[in-house]
């Protein structure tokens, strides 16, 4: 559980809504570091493009990319 509450959807700005599009999209529903980051836009930014290009990196197979958040996943006992 965070220590603050997330930012809810009809209170968010233009890229927090975009981000909670895409996160629903691709994730089925909102994970709540996006909604905790939605406080700062500036913050929601810099973590959007931070992953963007963790995806956009080719240097490790997609395959062996997945394993490895799994793996951490589990290790650091991550729901998602």
């Amino acid at each position: 559980m965070a220590r603050i509450e997330g930012v809810v959807a009809n209170k968010a700005g233009l890229i927090a809504r975009f981000a909670y599009w895409m996160s629903k999209r691709r994730l089925g529903r909102v994970i709540e570091p996006i909604r905790i980051n939605a406080h700062h836009p500036r913050i929601l930014r810099a973590m959007a493009g931070m992953e963007m290009g963790q995806e956009a990196a080719k240097s490790v197979p997609v395959g062996l990319k997945m394993l490895a958040q799994v793996k951490v996943a589990m290790m650091i006992g991550c729901p998602f």
